[in-house]
């Protein structure tokens, strides 16, 4: 595995090295050395994943302290433009994005740090996203902000996008929570 730091602290690309022959392909999505010699938590408490259709747009998403967390996000099946945002205040990058494609071509993993929030765009029909997240889902702690409101552009003028997502608060109005 290859950890690839980022402009925003604490946020890597990681690439796995991905083995393949005629039966299909074999993909490490996680080594629990090569994260402590990373400085990495991994102590993951819950794994999701999601089916979207291609120019489904989800995020921007976080968890608000005591129960924010680190997350790891791959690609199972198809291709996502992934955006990660960073809304720790006193973070040198507040406001800064980074993305990235993540497929199952690929093999990407993002790493997130606690104070970041996450979204992507499908751009593969059927496409699987499998989260790990270092916390469980607590529902009075759930919050985002709204995916069009941070200045990334999506290449796409009229994603599908939930009710809910569009309802966060734009990111000049969001008061963060996250100190960095």
């Amino acid at each position: 595995m290859e950890f690839i730091t980022t402009k925003i602290s604490g946020l890597y690309l990681i690439k796995p090295k991905i083995l393949g022959d005629g039966r299909g392909k074999f993909v490490k999505t996680f080594h629990a050395q090569s994260f402590e010699e990373h400085g990495l938590k991994y102590n993951f408490q819950e794994s999701y994943y999601s089916t979207s259709q291609k120019d489904v747009l989800r995020g921007m998403h976080f968890q608000t302290p005591p129960h924010d967390h680190e997350k790891m996000v791959y690609v199972n099946a198809g291709a996502i433009l992934d955006v990660v945002v960073d809304i720790r205040k006193n973070s040198s990058t507040y406001g800064q994005y980074v993305s990235q494609t993540l497929s199952e071509e690929n093999g990407y993993i993002f790493y997130m740090p606690k104070g970041c929030a996450h979204g992507f765009l499908a751009i593969e029909d059927n496409t699987n996203v499998t989260y790990m997240q270092t916390s469980m889902y607590a529902p009075n702690n759930d919050g985002g902000i709204n995916p069009h409101s941070f200045g990334f552009d999506w290449g796409i003028t009229n994603p599908t996008t939930s009710e809910r997502d569009l309802t966060f608060p734009d990111f000049k109005d969001f008061d963060t929570p996250f100190v960095g």
